[in-house]
């Protein structure tokens, strides 16, 4: 692990997609920026998805992080939903790999527990946990925002990615090596 290191952290969706960056310096981190991308007035999904690859770009083409830490989508009751959050996951990766950064997945559990000690804690608790360890002066609009976040801030809490819910890929073919069911 780098002693000084930039991390993306993505919350990956379809309407507001989260994101935060934070600078590790030594074993100290400080908050770089953390907003949302904010896709609810676009038509149409490939619209959005457009929008999410080329905001992930502009996001790493300015900030140059070292890695990107995203959330994974989760199995939820909707699969309508499911599969555009995939979708919005995939695009968002596919920048990073486009850029050589390399990708730390975490699901949404894992992302809890890191921040807060609880896998089942809510996104105010997640939020609140920021807050405190990172000296926020003001919290934004969108807890999506504080969820990008709590993904770098998870990925920098990790101490190897050899965690059994933690996956990394390093380009294309890594990412392909790790995933033939997405071949089509």
């Amino acid at each position: 692990m780098s002693a000084d290191r930039i991390i993306l952290g993505i919350d990956p969706g379809t309407n507001i997609m989260g994101y935060g960056i934070i600078h590790q310096k030594g074993n100290k981190i400080e908050l770089i920026i953390m907003d949302v991308l904010n896709l609810q007035k676009l038509e149409n999904q490939p619209l959005k998805l457009k929008k999410i690859f080329e905001s992930t770009l502009e996001l790493i083409e300015t900030y140059k992080p070292d890695e990107l830490a995203i959330e994974a989508p989760f199995f939820g009751k909707n699969v309508q939903s499911m599969l555009k959050l995939g979708r919005a996951q995939g695009v968002a990766i596919a920048a990073a790999l486009y850029k050589d950064v390399p990708i730390f997945e975490y699901s949404p559990k894992k992302i809890k527990q890191s921040i807060t000690g609880s896998g089942n804690a809510s996104k105010e608790q997640v939020a609140g946990m920021l807050e405190s360890l990172l000296s926020i002066q003001q919290m934004p609009k969108y807890l999506d925002a504080t969820d990008g976040l709590a993904a770098a801030v998870c990925h920098y809490f990790q101490k190897t990615s050899a965690s059994s819910d933690t996956k990394s890929y390093s380009g294309w073919k890594s990412f392909l090596t790790a995933n033939p069911d997405r071949i089509k």
